[in-house]
Formats: C-alpha cells, structure tokens, sequence
C-alpha cells in the first residue's frame, strides 16, 4: 500500500508531465483532468513553482519551464 506521500509525489509528477506535454494549461483544466479539488491543485502547484519546474505568467494558467529535469 502507498503511503500518503508516495501518493502526492506521483501526482505531482503526473501534474508536471501533464503540463510539459500540453504547453499551458489553465487550473480549471488541471481540476478536471485528475478529479482533484482546486486547493490541492493549489497545493502541488505550489511545490512545483517552489522547485522552478512550472510558472504561471498570467493568473491561473501555468507552463512548464525551461528547467531540465530527469523523470524516472
């Protein structure tokens, strides 16, 4: 069984593919595609931008940066 935590790191992860595949996305969209309340979106999104992998250059859309990153 996965632990909470194990839980939020994978889908951090699945939020961050998401958005580099996609370009930009809005938070409504993000709400919508993984089920998840709008606060918790807030929430990872919130670690994601901490860890310079996403921006949001206007409010409520988000990219992904140009940051290299290694997903395993």
């Amino acid at each position: 069984m996965k632990t909470s935590t194990d839980r939020m790191l994978t889908r951090i992860k699945s939020i961050y593919l998401y958005i580099k595949q996609r370009g930009t996305v809005t938070t409504n969209e993000l709400v919508e595609e993984f089920g998840i309340t709008q606060r918790t979106i807030q929430r990872d999104l919130n670690v994601l931008e901490y860890n310079n992998l996403v921006e949001s250059p206007t409010r409520g859309k988000w990219s992904a940066t140009k940051k290299k990153t290694r997903v395993s």
